[in-house]
Parts: C-alpha cells; sequence; structure tokens
C-alpha cells in the first residue's frame, strides 16, 4: 500500500503502510495513516484533512474595507475577521464561493473580483488550501442569509485602521489577518 498519493513523500523514502480515518465530520476529517519513515521507525502520523475555503477581502467604494465582528464558539469571544466560508457545501470556484459568502455574510455584492492566491493554515497537522478574494466596489445592498448560529456585526473601516488590526493582533484571526496583508498591494491607502 505504497502512498502513489505522496510521491514526493515516496520518492524521499516514506511508505504508508495503512490509512484510517477514525473521525469524520462534514467540514473535515481526521486521517490516521501508518507509516515507515525513511529511518525505518513505523508509526502513526495522524493529520486533518480540510475541504478548503475561501476568504473574501471586501472593499468598498469609497475604499473602506467591510470587517465582521463574529461571536465564535470555540474562542467564547468576539473576533474581529473578513467574510469567508468553507467548500463543504458549495461546489463551484474561489471566486463564485467568495461571491455567495459575501452576500450570505454582510450583504455585499461586487462586479470586480480578484483572486489574489493561496496559502496552507497548518502544513504540519492540516491538509488544506485556503484561498484569498478581493473584492472591489461592493455594494451592501443585500439582506444577509447567514447560517444558523452565525452571530456577525457588520463594520467599515479605513483600510489602514483594518490593515494596523492585521499586524498588531487586534485581528486575532490568522487567516483574516493574513488575508488582508496578501491583498495590500491591491488597495489604496490614504
Amino acid at each position: 500500500m505504497t502512498g502513489i498519493e505522496k510521491p514526493n513523500g515516496v520518492a524521499l523514502g516514506w511508505e504508508r503502510l495503512e490509512t484510517s480515518y477514525p473521525f469524520d465530520y462534514h467540514m473535515f476529517r481526521v486521517r490516521q495513516d501508518v507509516v515507515r519513515w525513511p529511518d525505518g521507525h513505523v508509526g502513526p502520523y495522524a493529520y486533518v484533512v480540510g475541504v478548503g475555503a475561501v476568504w473574501v477581502v471586501p472593499v468598498r467604494p469609497g475604499g473602506d474595507v467591510v470587517l465582521i465582528r463574529q461571536f465564535r464558539y470555540t474562542m467564547d469571544a468576539w473576533c474581529w475577521e473578513v467574510p469567508a466560508g468553507g467548500f463543504h457545501d458549495f461546489d463551484g470556484t474561489p471566486v463564485e464561493l467568495a461571491q455567495e459568502e459575501l452576500d450570505e455574510e454582510v450583504g455585499g455584492r461586487s462586479d470586480d473580483w480578484c483572486y489574489v492566491g493561496s496559502f496552507r493554515p497548518g502544513n504540519s497537522i492540516i491538509d488544506e488550501v485556503c484561498h484569498i478574494v478581493l473584492a472591489r466596489d461592493v455594494r451592501l445592498d443585500g439582506s444577509p442569509h447567514r447560517e444558523a448560529g452565525e452571530l456577525i456585526e457588520v463594520h467599515e473601516v479605513p483600510v489602514s485602521r483594518a490593515l494596523e488590526m492585521a499586524r498588531n493582533g487586534e485581528m486575532a484571526d490568522g487567516h483574516s489577518a493574513l488575508a488582508l496583508l496578501r491583498c495590500e498591494p491591491h488597495l489604496s491607502i490614504p
């Protein structure tokens, strides 16, 4: 059962002996492989397999960034973020998912979308690709249609302040902070 799915690992001497999924949830599952390391050691290697997600950096015509302040049960706190969502219940491109999430979370729409890139959230424990999409000239002319349990406040913040929040840790969500910082070259900063 050598891991063809991990050709670089195989080329370096890793050998996958078996695979199981001890926990499965619609947004991720835990995978546990039994592997033989290049040095001959045999043991378990567990990690999370995610479905992928998108982070949207919405910018209003005047240049303000639309941030959300969302209550997160995991943190038991209100957290500053940009709109985001996962591919767990969506079959489309990152830009299409960004359009859906912007509408769902803030009632926003745009005709100017820019795919900025992707990142990996935790190379040693998570196998997932996260995408960053910039939405320019965002209109807040719709009604949000949030998922159950989503407690969200919508805030328009000057771009310089949003970037400051990403840099100083006030925006503790690393994915949102990274999305903002990766979009910085595309933003007009007064």
